[in-house]
């Protein structure tokens, strides 16, 4: 059977025209929708928050016995997202888990904290890493992650920090932030002190936080911790020595 001929413009009147417009018009404003709809989608389907990803991906660090990530998988972990173990953001991740002790995340701890991020994989958590960090700048959250950090860094069977401990995190929280602390753990090297109780941890970051570096406007008779008298004392010593030296 012969094809028909195709009408050409010449013989199509402006009503064929504007009707066979119309229609293409239609026709691409449908495709492009279906598009957008398949594209909405498909973005929504790796985007969207899945308790069974976290789940499965909690299970990637973990014996399959096993509820606690330890730290061999805290190490694994780690590297996946690009963090250091040692990076303060570890912490921040720590404090939003509630997580109870260094080095350990149990599978509650997880879920209730990445739940609250939306993060399921290496690449959600990467991408959350800076509001992390951004947090800490906020006065009060610090305050309660340095609180926090206090009961999650000492052994559980301790009242007290060790030293060495709470010099370590007293050189995360506040090593770049108090220019007294490089003299501050220098005291604490010559000191008798080889724990630090949850009061003086406290008065430390209040100590950062309201104390002159120059230290005028530091009350002897105040309600601080002998601790901090001592070191008030220490180094206003070492500095009457720096400047008798020196003239």
């Amino acid at each position: 059977m012969p094809r028909g001929k195709r009408r050409s413009n010449h013989d199509m009147g402006d009503d064929d025209r504007q009707t066979s417009k119309r229609q293409r018009n239609t026709y691409a404003t449908a495709t492009a929708t279906a598009q957008n709809t398949s594209s909405r989608r498909h973005i929504r389907a790796e985007d969207t928050f899945s308790h069974k990803r976290c789940l499965a991906w909690f299970r990637e660090y973990t014996n399959p016995d096993e509820d606690t990530l330890g730290p061999d998988g805290m190490e694994k972990f780690c590297e996946d997202i690009g963090v250091e173990p040692e990076n303060v953001v570890m912490l921040v991740l720590a404090y939003k888990m509630g997580a109870t002790q260094m080095g350990f995340f149990s599978q509650y701890e997880w879920l209730k904290g990445l739940t609250e991020l939306e993060c399921d994989s290496a690449v959600k958590m990467q991408s959350k890493l800076d509001y992390l960090k951004s947090i800490l700048n906020d006065p009060n959250v610090f305050k309660s992650i340095y609180r926090y950090s206090y009961d999650f860094a000492k052994d559980s069977d301790q009242r007290s920090m060790d030293i060495n401990t709470a010099k370590a995190m007293l050189q995360l929280l506040l090593g770049k932030h108090w220019p007294l602390y490089p003299q501050f753990a220098q005291f604490l090297d010559q000191s008798k002190y080889k724990v630090i109780n949850k009061d003086q941890w406290c008065n430390i970051l209040e100590f950062s936080r309201t104390i002159n570096n120059d230290l005028t406007n530091y009350d002897i008779d105040g309600a601080w911790p002998v601790m901090l008298d001592e070191f008030v004392e220490w180094l206003r010593s070492i500095r009457t020595c720096s400047s008798t030296t020196s003239s």
